[in-house]
C-alpha cells in the first residue's frame, strides 16, 4: 500500500474523531440529494456523492446528476452546496471501487481540514458499504488468460461462476446490477478472482465513523415517481445525450456498460429497439434496481449498520430536524 495513501487516511482518522460523517443514502427518487443539501445548508456542510454513474461528465440526464438538487432556495435566492466525486472523469472509461475509494478519501480529508462537515449521499451501496467498513482495494490488473477462457460464456454460466467466487471470497460485491452484461461480469469474475488470490485483510483500513440516515419512501410512490422521472428525463433530451456521447466516438458497448439508461438507449439509438421496447424494458430496469438498492441497504443491516430511517414523505424541514436530533 502507498505510504502516502496511508498518511493521508490516518489525517482522515484523526480529522474523523473530532467529527462524525452524516450518511444519506435510499432507492433511486427517494429525494437524497434535497435532503442532503438542505441538511448542508444549516450545518455547514459539502456533499461527497456516492454514485457510481455521475463520476462521468457529460452523462448528465442519464445519470440523473440534477444539479439544481445542491442550489437550495433562501429567501428567493438560490445557495451553492459544494459537491465533490461528480465529474471526475471523462465517458468511456471503466470508473471502479479502488479509485473511488482514493478519490473519496483525499474529498474528504480536504472537507475535514477546512472545517466542514462531510456529508456522504448516494445510492450505490457498494461504495458506501466500502468507504464506511474501511476496506481498500488494490487496483486490478486485467488478466487476459482468464479472459480468454471466459470468452464465449453466457451471461448465466458468468453469473453462476460469479456466485461461487463470492461465496468462496465470503464477498459482498458485485450484486446484479454489476453483472446485467457478458463484459460486465467477465471484470467482476476478474476482480472477485484477484482478491481471491490477494487476501483483503491485508488491504485493510479503519472504519469512517458515521450516523446513516435512510430515505425510506413506500415501493408504490417510488414506483410512480420513477415513472413520471423517466417520462421528464427523455423530455429533457437523454436520447440526445446519448447520440452525443456517442458522435464524439465513445463506442455503444462502453455506454452499454454502463447499464440502465446507457444501456436501453444506446440500444434504441443504435436501432436495436424500437421507442416503445426501449422505454418498457428500461422503466421495469429502473424499478428493479431500486428493488435491488433497497436490498443492499436491508444486507447492510444485517451485516452490522445502523441505518436510521426517515419518511420521505415528511416535509423537508422536519426531515432535517430529525437528523439533527439524530446528531445530538
Amino acid at each position: 500500500m502507498p505510504s502516502d495513501f496511508v498518511g493521508r487516511h490516518f489525517l482522515c482518522i484523526f480529522a474523523d474523531a473530532m467529527k462524525q460523517m452524516i450518511t444519506i443514502l435510499g432507492p433511486t427518487a427517494s429525494g437524497k440529494t434535497p435532503l442532503a443539501a438542505a441538511l448542508a445548508l444549516q450545518i455547514n456542510g459539502e456533499i461527497l456523492s456516492a454514485d457510481s454513474r455521475q463520476v462521468y461528465r457529460r452523462m448528465d440526464i442519464g445519470t440523473g446528476k440534477d444539479l439544481a438538487d445542491y442550489r437550495p432556495i433562501v429567501d428567493g435566492s438560490p445557495v451553492d452546496i459544494p459537491f465533490h466525486l461528480i465529474d471526475i472523469c471523462e465517458p468511456g472509461t471503466k470508473y471502479n471501487l479502488f479509485q473511488y475509494q482514493q478519490d473519496f478519501f483525499d474529498a474528504y480529508q480536504d472537507i475535514l481540514h477546512r472545517g466542514k462537515q462531510p456529508i456522504l449521499c448516494g445510492g450505490t451501496g457498494l461504495y458506501i458499504e466500502a468507504v464506511l467498513k474501511g476496506y481498500h482495494l488494490s487496483p486490478v490488473p486485467q488478466n487476459q488468460d482468464l479472459r480468454d477462457r471466459l470468452e464465449g460464456k453466457s451471461l448465466e454460466e458468468l453469473t453462476a461462476m460469479l456466485e461461487q467466487l463470492k461465496k468462496e471470497n465470503g464477498s459482498v460485491m458485485h450484486n446484479k446490477t454489476d453483472v446485467d452484461s457478458c463484459q460486465r461480469a467477465i471484470r467482476a469474475i476478474e476482480i472477485e478472482t484477484y482478491n481471491k488470490e490477494h487476501p483483503m485483510p491485508l488491504r485493510e483500513l479503519p472504519a469512517i465513523n458515521s450516523l446513516i440516515i435512510g430515505v425510506n419512501i413506500d415501493r408504490e410512490l417510488r414506483r410512480e415517481k420513477i415513472t413520471r422521472r423517466l417520462k421528464a428525463r427523455l423530455d429533457e433530451g437523454m436520447v440526445d445525450e446519448v447520440r452525443a456521447l456517442l458522435a464524439e466516438g465513445i463506442p455503444a458497448e462502453d455506454l452499454i456498460y454502463y447499464g440502465l439508461e446507457y444501456k436501453y438507449l444506446t440500444e434504441y439509438v443504435i436501432g436495436h429497439l424500437t421507442y416503445e421496447e426501449m422505454f418498457r424494458q428500461l422503466e421495469i430496469a429502473i424499478h428493479q434496481f431500486a428493488k435491488r438498492q433497497m436490498t443492499w441497504f436491508r444486507g447492510m443491516e444485517r451485516r452490522g449498520f445502523t441505518i436510521h430511517w426517515i419518511d420521505a414523505t415528511l416535509p423537508m424541514e422536519e426531515k432535517v430536524d430529525q437528523i439533527r436530533t439524530l446528531m445530538k
